[in-house]
């Protein structure tokens, strides 16, 4: 088969699209024969060096990917070989086969094509996990939402107006905040132009958010947690605004919050399988009748990963990117 492959870490141009072997599915996987992937900043990390692979995942990079089963592991159950799925992968979704943990599969959604599904597993998994397993968003609570416009960002607001809740985002300039309008986001702040503290704020009457999605990390965690409500919850899903920050304590301890920081890739097995079926419970039906749905920028031709690369990287897309084999 082909595949992305990285011989020497660099920029988007360290992408090539060569010949590799076969994946072959071990105990408890399947193959599925991949119609698309879609492009995550993980993804740019580890085509720099910067994010390896989970010990035994594939060497290509890819979290996500839709296509068709080919083949079956020994003890790989649920699954049939001709069923149309989508995957969360630990590695390889850039490849025109790839082999995956039966649990982390999950079946193509109502209405949906092959290439839209493929931008769906990551920022499902991750939204769902964060703000509502461990962050435990409720109906009428606000939830903040940085960098709204990202693929991350365009289902959160998705979901959290699904199951009721008032959605913050910031976002950079008037067109992308427009785009999160449309999704449904009620409190629309430039990060370029606005604090967003004093936006969260002003637009709670003085409460604050009771849960905040943050990609940014360190330089917005003060930031953050003045913009917590009372028993706020923080989680932090990215480092894109550095890893090392002070924080005072007092103000934690003031605000009765919590601050969270998960990470989806090198989650055990049986982790993975949970919120994979959580996904499927609760996000499935949303997406089948119409409430929530894949926001997809712009598809490219596998080949061409490093335009896809190149536009990520330059942040100038809404919601997510999609690779076609």
């Amino acid at each position: 088969m082909r595949a992305i492959t990285i011989p020497e870490p660099g920029g988007p141009d360290a992408l090539v699209w060569a010949d590799v072997p076969d994946p072959q599915p071990v105990e408890g996987e399947v193959l599925i024969e991949v119609a698309a992937g879609a492009v995550n900043r993980a993804d740019l990390l580890q085509r720099q060096g910067f994010y390896d692979p989970p010990p035994g995942a594939s060497p290509y990079p890819g979290l996500e990917c839709s296509g068709r089963i080919v083949a079956l592991g020994p003890g790989a159950h649920g699954w049939a070989v001709g069923d149309e799925v989508c995957a969360l992968l630990a590695g390889g979704g850039y490849a025109e086969r790839v082999a995956v943990p039966a649990g982390q599969v999950l079946p193509l959604p109502t209405g949906l094509d092959l290439v839209s599904a493929a931008a769906l597993p990551e920022v499902a998994c991750t939204v769902w996990s964060n703000v509502f397993m461990v962050a435990h968003l409720r109906p009428g609570e606000t939830l903040l939402v940085h960098g709204g416009a990202s693929g991350i960002g365009t289902m959160a607001i998705q979901l959290a107006k699904a199951v009721g809740a008032r959605v913050a985002v910031t976002a950079g300039g008037p067109e992308k905040l427009a785009r999160c309008a449309e999704l449904g986001a009620d409190i629309l702040i430039d990060y370029r132009e606005q604090d967003f503290v004093q936006e969260i704020r002003k637009a709670t009457d003085g409460k604050g958010a009771e849960v905040i999605l943050d990609i940014i990390g360190a330089k917005y965690l003060q930031r953050n947690v003045k913009a917590l409500a009372v028993s706020g919850r923080l989680a932090i899903i990215g480092l894109q605004g550095g890893v090392k920050a002070e924080l005072n304590l007092a103000a934690l301890l003031n605000k009765r919050a919590a601050i969270t920081a998960t990470s989806l890739r090198a989650r055990p097995l049986n982790e993975k399988a949970a919120i994979v079926a959580a996904v499927r419970e609760h996000v499935w039906p949303l997406i089948g009748n119409g409430q929530v749905r894949p926001i997809v920028d712009r598809t490219l031709p596998m080949a061409q990963a490093a335009e896809a690369h190149r536009v990520v990287d330059a942040s100038v897309h809404v919601g997510k990117v999609v690779l076609t084999v």
